[in-house]
């Protein structure tokens, strides 16, 4: 039996997509190593490249397109994905993710309204189960526009509906879920990569507002209309993961979701593990491998994975910090072979091929 290379990246976050990066690294790789055994296994946590690490990983999912409304009110062209068994995975991040707002940030007033227009979206065709990926939020809204688009009325005192985004909070007095659509019969997952609770200092304004545009007052007023969202919903807002996306975490979990960690319940559904039984190298990577890595990112679960399974693991990222977990990895930045950070930050595809093709050559068969 040849040589089995499993390549299973995270996103390069800003430059290159978790897909297109195993797509190049494999490129690389079978460019010196034709005979080799390579399988994409792209990877994510819930944030941007959610839906390509499913489609890469089952190649019968079918991409559904839709027009919806993004996260600062403009119209977004996006997609959720059909699997063959009619689960449909849909992601905040292209519907009404902090990037669609190309550093425009509009922290007061975007909304997650597309991607509850998304989700509807998937039942209307009948989607049967749904896995949701929340990362990369652009709002603190609670999840309240992605509710509103399920059907949920918020209203202030006169029945009118509240302000899109967190300023919607200020006029919040009532909440009308008699029209909220159920959830199918085969349930809703949600993954996120962080746990911290609705609200508090270590809350979903707190934490996260700063990064979408909130000053110090307004955080403190999306933690309050958190607050006052949490006694209208009656679900629990000190669940893990309930600050997640802005709230939208909460307000998920509200509709009957269970909310679970992305990294681990994406390599379960698409299959990581069999694919590293018998692998003799693993690549994984992403942008920035430092210190925190080695706490849970994906590359460090991939590579406790591959371990296990007794396979060599190479990890792959733009930036190689100087504080990073090494042990037991070989480690390759592109950076480093680019030149420049900037080099590779413009061209990170084909450094990243690069980087597959010096791995390929650099590979001695049976060393560990």
């Amino acid at each position: 039996m040849g040589t089995k290379i499993v390549i299973a990246p995270d996103s390069f976050k800003g430059t290159c997509a978790a897909g297109d990066a195993a797509r190049a690294l494999a490129e690389g790789w079978s460019a010196v190593r034709p005979g080799d055994d390579v399988v994409l296994r792209p990877m994510a946590d819930g944030g941007e490249g959610t839906i390509d690490a499913f489609a890469t990983a089952i190649p019968e999912a079918r991409r559904m397109p839709v027009r919806v409304t993004g996260p600062a009110g403009a119209p977004v062209d996006a997609s959720w994905l059909l699997l063959p068994d009619g689960t449909g995975v849909v992601e905040l991040a292209s519907t009404s993710g902090i990037e669609l707002l190309h550093g425009d940030l509009r922290g007061r007033d975007a909304s997650t309204l597309g991607f509850g227009q998304t989700i509807r979206a998937a039942l209307d065709n009948g989607a049967s189960r749904l896995i949701l990926g929340i990362g990369s939020s652009a709002s603190t809204d609670g999840g309240i526009g992605a509710l509103t688009a399920l059907g949920a009325r918020f209203t202030d005192a006169y029945d009118v509906s509240v302000p899109p985004g967190a300023a919607g909070f200020e006029e919040l007095a009532k909440v009308d879920l008699t029209r909220l659509r159920p959830v199918p019969a085969g349930g809703v997952l949600v993954l996120t990569d962080v746990t911290n609770p609705l609200t508090g200092p270590n809350g979903a304004a707190a934490v996260f507002g700063p990064q979408k545009g909130l000053d110090p007052d307004r955080i403190a007023r999306a933690d309050a209309g958190l607050a006052l969202l949490a006694t209208l919903l009656g679900a629990d807002p000190a669940a893990p993961g309930a600050g997640a996306a802005g709230g939208t975490g909460y307000g998920l979990l509200a509709w009957g979701a269970r909310l679970a960690g992305g990294a681990a319940e994406i390599a379960e559904l698409t299959g990581l593990a069999d694919a590293v039984a018998g692998s003799d190298l693993v690549i994984t990577g992403e942008g920035s491998y430092d210190g925190q890595s080695a706490a849970g990112k994906t590359p460090a679960f991939v590579a406790e994975l591959a371990h296990r399974a007794g396979a060599r693991v190479a990890v792959v990222a733009g930036r190689i910090a100087e504080d990073a977990q090494t042990t037991g990895v070989d480690a390759l930045s592109l950076t480093a072979l680019a030149g420049s950070a900037e080099a590779a930050m413009t061209e990170t595809t084909r450094w990243l091929r690069a980087a597959g093709e010096k791995l390929a050559n650099d590979y001695r068969e049976g060393a560990r």
